[in-house]
Parts: C-alpha cells; structure tokens; sequence
C-alpha cells in the first residue's frame, strides 16, 4: 500500500485534489475503509454450539475473501482505528469462542493463532507459481516422482491416500 497516495487516487478517480477530502480525511482513513470493507465481506462466524465448525467456516470465507483481495493480509491488522465491520467481526468471532467456554485470554490467543494460520496459508498459496487444482496435483506429482525412494538419502516416499 506503498505506492498508493491520495494524488493517485484523484488522478486514478478523475477528480480534483481537493474534492477527494470531502470523502476521507487522508489517506490513513482511506486504509481504514478498505479494511472494513473486507471484513465485511468475510462476515462473522455462524451463531451456534459448534464452536469448531463455525471459526472453520469462518476460515473458509476468511482465505476465499483473502483470496481476492491480495493486498489485505498486510493490512487487516495494523489498522489502529477499526471502523464497524472491523468491531462486528471481531465481536462475533472472540463472542463465539468465549460461549463454547474460552476464558478472555484463550479466546484472543485462539484468534491469533486462526488469523495466523489463514494469513499464512494465504499468502502460501498465493504464491505458487500455479494457478488451478489441476496445476497444483501436476506440480505434486512431479515432486514426488523426483523424490527418490525409502532408504535414500534418508528421505521416504509418503504413502498414497485411500
């Protein structure tokens, strides 16, 4: 998010430097937005008793939403002032964590720990130099076949799901 600046954007938009002021503050307030706006996008955990299904269901939405929007991840949490979709998220997700019985420090450390695992996976994911599932199984395929078998070089084959 280097390179974006409010002349940019003006330009970008078509409008006068000024007039864009009349929408944000700077471009800190700008940041603040597009965070919002992705969180909303994720949305919040299902409400139920299945603590488990729900952060994975929220993880799912979370690494698709990611997923589109590649320059989130460094963002969505440095922000210092979160705007309501930001609050509502995070609400719901340490809300859910804290009714299946997390005290209020587990609940944030089990929080940090998902947001890590999704960040982490996405950012991975993205930068494989593949594109499709297709590609991804080709790539695997082709590892495994230079992967020499048991006993050499100390590395063993991993064995093929049923």
């Amino acid at each position: 998010m280097q390179s974006l600046s409010m002349r940019k954007l003006g330009q970008e938009l078509g409008v006068e430097a000024m007039s864009r002021y009349n929408h944000v503050a700077g471009k800190d307030d700008l940041l603040d937005g597009m965070v919002d706006v992705v969180f909303g996008e994720i949305g919040p955990p299902p409400a139920g008793p299945d603590w488990k299904a729900a952060m994975r269901e929220r993880a799912v939405a979370a690494r698709e939403v990611l997923s589109r929007h590649t320059w989130a991840i460094g963002l969505m949490e440095s922000r210092r002032r979160p705007g309501p979709e930001t609050l509502r998220h995070h609400d719901a997700v340490l809300g859910s964590l804290r009714e299946a019985g997390f005290s209020i420090e587990a609940a944030a450390h089990a929080y940090s720990v998902l947001d890590s695992y999704i960040y982490g996976f996405t950012l991975n994911e993205q930068s494989l130099p593949t594109g499709s599932t297709h590609e991804v199984a080709e790539m695997g395929g082709n590892i495994l076949r230079e992967l020499p078998a048991r006993g050499q070089a100390g590395v063993a084959r991993p064995c093929p799901r049923r």
